[in-house]
């Protein structure tokens, strides 16, 4: 309760010296967070109440072997966090807005207390995010709105599990934790791409371990085709970012880069069709690649894997000892963010097979 005492004092703090919007914009954030918080129970006190729902409850007993499975072999933090259970009534927690100017994957930031600046703003009500989105294309910006099925606090609150992604089954709830928590051990401000590629390599590696110590083998064949499916659609938006980046600085006329764009994402269609086929029809990224996917699209789910190969590569080099690999993560998160970049860079080979080199 203390935690939260001094937390909303920073808050109403930071919004006494905020702008009207960021006032605005702050309230909605303290409004929803709180209003999550005080729907969290105790998962032990579910799972053991006669009157609970016994498929809930059998649900929940197993998220509590999850999370102590997190810390106990992958070296998570043990606390409170993601020791309750909230349902919140929505399919999603907060919708993310994400924004790029037309002729750029240059995203635009947003600064905000406690995280620092991040590519991305949040809203609990879908129609504040909407609302955001058509004001950025007003001013000309491609923008992208996502629904998000949980965030971390950082450990700031003892987040709680949530009915967004309880629904989509036992790993889907692993995932989502093994990729939170991590945030709590390695968090730098300022660089996204940083924490969620490095979130996505704990992620990824915890969900390894768990399949193969508690898996059936029908979950371990679901999550082979899961994990299959998400590499396959991340390396056809990374083919497709590099494309658009080397687009958009050659230069020139921005009538004749507006029509190069325009064939360029419908050729980034025309592929997801056929990767689409490939997996036997499975529909999963349809609502991600619509007729009005554009750079802001490129941007968000560049996030989470621009940097995984680099991570994945530090984590192979320290032999899969995450306690090791956190410790080589945090001595990373030391450095500025360009020497961070060519400390990663360093990890992949280059084109011609030589470490790549920075200045």
């Amino acid at each position: 309760m203390q935690r939260l005492r001094n937390f909303l004092l920073s808050l109403l703090l930071t919004m006494a010296l905020a702008g009207c919007s960021n006032i605005a914009y702050y309230a909605q954030a303290m409004g929803g967070h709180i209003e999550l918080m005080r729907a969290a129970q105790p998962i032990g006190e579910l799972v053991e109440r006669p009157a609970g729902d016994p498929q809930l409850g059998k649900q929940l007993a197993e998220v509590a072997a999850i999370r102590d499975f997190a810390s106990r072999e992958l070296g998570l933090p043990d606390n409170n966090s993601y020791r309750s259970y909230a349902d919140i009534g929505r399919p999603y927690v907060v919708w993310n807005v994400f924004a790029a100017p037309e002729l750029s994957l240059e995203a635009k930031q947003w600064c905000v207390l406690l995280v620092g600046c991040v590519n991305y703003r949040g809203y609990y009500d879908q129609k504040d995010a909407e609302r955001l989105a058509a004001e950025l294309r007003e001013e000309a910006y491609d923008t992208f709105v996502g629904g998000v099925a949980a965030y971390s606090t950082l450990g700031y609150f003892d987040d709680p599990v949530l009915n967004t992604f309880m629904r989509r089954g036992t790993l889907e709830v692993a995932r989502i934790v093994f990729h939170e928590l991590a945030h709590q051990v390695v968090y730098v401000r300022d660089d996204t791409a940083f924490n969620e590629s490095f979130a996505t390599v704990v992620e990824n590696e915890g969900l390894r371990r768990w399949t193969a110590a508690q898996a059936t083998p029908a979950q371990s064949a679901a999550f082979a085709a899961q994990r299959q499916r998400r590499a396959d659609f991340g390396r056809l938006l990374q083919d497709y970012r590099q494309r658009a980046r080397a687009l958009y600085e050659t230069g020139g006329a921005a009538e004749r880069q507006r029509s190069a764009k325009a064939e360029l994402f419908a050729a980034l269609r025309r592929d997801y069709a056929a990767l689409k086929a490939s997996w036997g029809g499975y529909a999963g990224y349809d609502r991600i690649i619509g007729a009005d996917f554009n750079n802001a699209g490129l941007i968000a789910f560049g996030l989470y894997s621009e940097l995984v190969p680099a991570f994945a590569a530090l984590l192979a080099a320290e032999q899969h000892d995450l306690p090791r690999f956190y410790r080589r993560v945090s001595a990373l998160a030391e450095l500025p963010k360009d020497a961070r970049r060519c400390a990663l860079a360093r990890l992949l080979p280059a084109a011609d097979g030589r470490p790549a080199q920075c200045l």
